[in-house]
């Protein structure tokens, strides 16, 4: 089933799932104002619009690819859009983000900076994908019990981690509230740590800038980590993922998009930012 719809929460909280309502001005006919809808119920409703439309794309896309799901977040304005939203995968990579966000919690936690020995497994992490900098953070961290007690912290509710780090299973719904964490000035990641992620997020290696940046715009900024693996029990199929986030003065998204199934890499990175600039092209952000 399709995730639908973007709507209006800034308070936090799940994104919308299958059946649920776009936006309380599209739900249905309300009691018009004497002098019509407000700025913000046409706001609403062109939203709703614009979210059912781009249901309407990604199922037709959906129909000639492998499975896949994504989901998008404007800080600006609060709405969510998610499609296949609480759909399960294995994160390859991606999971690095949790681990570089675990690894800040607990450096915090202790009242105290990252080490450089910490600091230089994170770097390599996180630009380079390096899995021997992920399994010795993983390790000094505590391993999964360490991994998911922070993700509590982080809302993540639809996530486990595998101790095979890479085989840990999440949902787009999920990364995007990731995504939001590193950013919010009320989360849990203080001033420093949320410096610190954006600046290795948005340094990664050129060789692994593909997926998210997709959808960006010229001069517009953006952070992105990225996930592959040939997945033995799927017959050495690609898992091909992207999560990262989209500003400028006048954009701020957060973008996520899992996948499985593909017969290459590059094949998947096709689907994988086909998925995100489909966003764009409808939402309009």
């Amino acid at each position: 089933m399709v995730g639908l719809g973007m709507r209006d929460d800034s308070g936090g909280g799940g994104l919308p799932s299958a059946g649920a309502f776009r936006d309380q001005a599209a739900a249905g006919p309300a009691s018009p104002a004497p002098t019509g809808p407000s700025p913000e119920e046409l706001a609403a409703q062109q939203r709703a619009e614009r979210s059912k439309a781009l249901d309407t794309a990604l199922q037709k896309f959906a129909a000639t690819v492998p499975e896949f799901s994504v989901a998008v977040l404007d800080k600006k304005t609060g709405a969510k859009y998610s499609f296949r939203g609480t759909e399960k995968y294995e994160t390859a990579s991606v999971v690095k983000v949790q681990v570089l966000a675990c690894l800040l919690l607990t450096a915090q936690d202790n009242d105290r900076d990252l080490s450089s020995t910490e600091l230089a497994l994170a770097k390599r992490m996180i630009r380079l994908s390096d899995n021997d900098a992920t399994t010795s953070l993983f390790a000094r961290l505590g391993k999964a019990p360490a991994i998911n007690k922070c993700n509590e912290r982080l809302g993540l509710t639809q996530t486990t981690v595998n101790g095979a780090w890479g085989l840990t299973r999440t949902t787009v719904d999920d990364q995007v509230r990731l995504l939001a964490q590193l950013v919010d000035a009320k989360g849990p990641l203080d001033e420093d740590s949320r410096e610190l992620a954006h600046t290795l997020m948005s340094t990664v290696d050129d060789e692994q800038d593909w997926g998210v940046p997709a959808a960006a715009l010229a001069g517009e900024d953006f952070t992105v980590k990225n996930g592959w693996l040939p997945r033995s029990t799927e017959s050495n199929r690609w898992i091909i993922n992207s999560v990262g986030r989209i500003t400028d003065d006048d954009t701020d998204v957060s973008i996520a998009v899992l996948s499985h199934g593909h017969a290459s890499m590059s094949g998947g990175i096709n689907v994988v930012e086909k998925a995100a600039k489909l966003t764009r092209q409808y939402l309009k952000y």
